[in-house]
């Protein structure tokens, strides 16, 4: 089984707990509970690791196709940006900044402890590749634990999700 496909079914995008994190970081940075189409967006938002070889490569970061493609059947361009720029990659490559999902779907790391979260990660096999591309990058030395190296990146995430909602803000403007 794919890597992408074990994240969904019992890994980091676990098709239930995922999406509740999510909507918990929601409520939490924005102050309100999401509509039902932005609850749908949540829900749907990383289906498209499903078949994924790895998360973070070239393939693995088209993911957010899959849940853009939906989220536009179902309610319009709006929700497919929503779903879309859910990736800061993609967004970049856009030239456009990341949805209000993105910064959403960063601080759900908050809501997930440390002895739920790593077995899953451990699982589906995504705690090796992101510890690889962490240390690749310089940033956690293969060398920590791995709870020493969720504590990095569960703070990392919640530092760029506080400082980056502001930007996503104007999309939670519903004149728009």
């Amino acid at each position: 089984m794919k890597k992408g496909t074990k994240s969904i079914l019992f890994g980091v995008h676990q098709f239930l707990w995922h999406p509740f994190t999510v909507w918990l970081a929601w409520i939490w940075l924005y102050k309100r509970a999401p509509s039902y189409k932005e609850l749908v967006c949540i829900i749907i938002h990383d289906w498209g690791y499903w078949g994924k070889v790895n998360m973070d490569d070239e393939d693995g970061e088209t993911h957010p196709e899959a849940g853009a493609r939906i989220a536009n059947k179902l309610f319009g361009s709006k929700y497919h940006y929503l779903c879309l720029f859910h990736s800061r990659h993609y967004a970049r490559n856009a030239g456009v900044e990341p949805s209000a999902l993105c910064w959403a779907d960063k601080m759900s790391i908050m809501f997930e402890p440390w002895w739920f979260y790593l077995p899953r990660a451990r699982m589906s096999g995504e705690l090796q590749e992101y510890r690889e591309l962490a240390a690749n990058a310089g940033l956690v030395p293969l060398s920590a634990t791995n709870r020493e190296w969720f504590a990095w990146v569960k703070a990392k995430l919640a530092k760029l999700g506080l400082e980056k909602k502001s930007n996503a803000v104007e999309f939670m403007n519903p004149e728009r």
